[in-house]
């Protein structure tokens, strides 16, 4: 069970030698120490909750199930948009690959296109996640890989 919003977060210092940043992490240690050694404890007393009780238990495997269906369900519907488009290159790698995040087999001036003018953004080796995609997003990002991948370079 995964909970989104349970204490994230970076802290990203520069110093001007190592000597100071030795010292500086010396002392950012002392103050995250006590963050590792006293996790919060708002995030397992949800999950004790849902998994005490029955009725929430019920709904949470029910909301899961549907979650990971749309997942699933995704990769198979972009790929069959792109060919419905006649979108050139074999897209077979999208319903190949397995899990969340797939790699749409672009290239960073792709991405940065479909970025420009789609507002679709990935990594710039084309990988997306999959759970940010839905059957209303799809035909979007279907015509942006198609505009991408067909335009005049």
């Amino acid at each position: 069970m995964g909970l989104y919003g349970e204490r994230v977060g970076a802290l990203s210092i520069v110093c001007k030698s190592t000597d100071v940043a030795s010292r500086v992490e010396s002392q950012v240690k002392l103050v995250v120490r006590p963050m590792y050694s006293n996790p919060p404890i708002h995030g397992a007393s949800i999950v004790a909750a849902i998994l005490r009780n029955r009725d929430l238990y019920n709904d949470w495997t029910i909301e899961l199930k549907a979650m990971a269906d749309r997942i699933i369900n995704m990769p198979q519907q972009l790929f069959d948009a792109l060919r419905s488009r006649g979108t050139p290159g074999d897209w077979s790698h999208i319903i190949k690959q397995i899990g969340m995040f797939t790699f749409k087999g672009l290239n960073a001036e792709q991405v940065s296109f479909m970025t420009k003018k789609y507002h679709i953004y990935m990594t710039f080796d084309g990988r997306i996640s999959m759970a940010g995609l839905s059957s209303r997003t799809v035909p979007h990002l279907a015509d942006a890989i198609h505009a991408a991948v067909t335009r005049a370079v």
